[in-house]
């Protein structure tokens, strides 16, 4: 009896542990951008997309107007450094875009340093072309 209750309360701390991993969406990289700040130095910041090949990286500021825009790709992912000492002081949004998704990261720059959030202020799904001429049942 000791041993099904031992081995219960082992099963439901495993199953917990799982479940929470699940919600952080880390695990494998298809629910969201794994973006990774590496380094902050005053206003250069570098930055890593991991499982990422092919991305299109936008930067806009408060009022979406863009400043700058790159296509990047790599092997095993996207790393990037960009310095912002020529940006005023403010709020700025990160745009990376894959084939499927769209995710806004913030850049907060003030007169000595800037960050990037690395939890996506914005994400969004594109929607799949094949579908266009379904129909849809609303009841």
């Amino acid at each position: 009896m000791k041993k099904i209750v031992k081995l219960s309360l082992v099963c439901a701390i495993l199953l917990s542990g799982i479940s929470t991993y699940a919600i952080d969406g880390n695990g494998n990289g298809n629910d969201d951008f794994n973006l990774h700040v590496l380094k902050a130095n005053g206003k250069i910041i570098t930055f890593a997309l991991n499982q990422v090949q092919k991305a299109s990286l936008s930067i806009y500021d408060k009022n979406g107007s863009l400043i700058y825009s790159e296509n990047a790709s790599g092997k095993e992912g996207i790393l990037r450094t960009f310095s912002l000492e020529e940006f005023p002081a403010g709020i700025y949004f990160l745009e990376v875009e894959d084939s499927v998704k769209k995710v806004r990261h913030e850049i907060t720059i003030t007169d000595d340093a800037s960050v990037l959030s690395t939890k996506a202020v914005s994400s969004s799904y594109k929607a799949d072309t094949t579908a266009k001429n379904a129909s849809v049942a609303v009841r």
